[in-house]
């Protein structure tokens, strides 16, 4: 697989398909790498990449510090993973695109939208994670995270880290660079020699900016409220894929258009065939 250095980053990526360009902001979370689109839960029942690459050119890749790509010491932010979009994009020369995001990628295309309308043609937001039980999930990985650090120190992470393939969703201890430090060597060197406090202000920093409401973050109400770019909201239905997600997302954007379908419904035959159709007359 071809890597990119989009924002700085090295992105591992696919492109798969022919037509209109669609980037594609990958589900599972910290755990983002391309291959979710044909292995997690639903999308690996619906086929979703299968049946949309038959009429678009879709662009797959590892978010940063997940899969193959690499990372940075830096707080992390909704408007860094766009960024990371966007460098993909400049990468292969694509001026406009076609956003989808699943789960947590639905933040990270709602961010890109507000950054750069001019640059996204639509907006396909899939199961988007949200919801109260969400953002306190999201709070305790990182104090569990920052529990193991004040316990084993961060050499005691980078251990976990070496001798594990677990990443930040699935064992909060590892820590949100996990795939990075396995992938480079400098970068876990660098890690290593981090000062423990400011280690901890800036761990505390960005679970309080990525995660700061109830309901999907991203993007601010009042942002979304003036995008005039047209989505399709398909809703979830568990802890971390409220259904009050997706009905904030309907509220906020004015061309929306809000599939009303539960998620066993939501099959191969009935959702590829919706997100084609919206594509085709966006």
């Amino acid at each position: 697989m071809p890597i990119a250095h989009a924002d700085g980053i090295p992105t591992r990526y696919e492109v798969i398909g022919s037509g209109p360009p669609l980037l594609m902001f990958s589900p599972g979370g910290f755990d983002a790498h391309r291959e979710n689109w044909r292995t997690l839960g639903i999308y690996r029942r619906l086929r979703l990449l299968d049946h949309l690459s038959e009429r678009y050119t879709c662009i797959v890749f590892d978010r940063r510090e997940a899969g193959e790509s690499g990372g940075r010491l830096e707080r992390l932010g909704w408007d860094r993973y766009a960024a990371q979009g966007a460098g993909l994009l400049d990468h292969l020369g694509i001026e406009r695109a076609h956003l989808m995001g699943g789960c947590a990628g639905c933040s990270t295309v709602a961010a890109f939208a507000v950054a750069r309308p001019e640059r996204t043609l639509s907006m396909v937001l899939f199961s988007p994670a949200g919801g109260v039980k969400y953002r306190m999930k999201q709070h305790d990985r990182f104090d569990r995270h920052l529990a193991y650090v004040d316990e084993h120190g961060l050499e005691g992470v980078l251990a976990l880290v070496k001798n594990s393939d677990q990443g930040f969703s699935k064992d909060p201890r590892v820590g949100p660079w996990a795939p990075a430090l396995r992938n480079d060597a400098a970068f876990a060197d660098e890690y290593a020699r981090q000062d423990p406090g400011r280690y901890r202000i800036l761990v505390k920093g960005i679970a309080r900016l990525l995660y700061d409401r109830d309901t999907v973050p991203g993007a601010e109400p009042e942002d979304l409220l003036r995008l005039d770019v047209p989505a399709l909201i398909v809703p979830g239905e568990d802890d971390s894929h409220a259904p009050s997600a997706a009905r904030y997302l309907q509220e906020c954007l004015p061309r929306a258009e809000y599939w009303d379908v539960p998620v066993a419904e939501q099959t191969e035959s009935t959702a590829p065939a919706q997100v084609l159709r919206f594509l085709d007359r966006a």
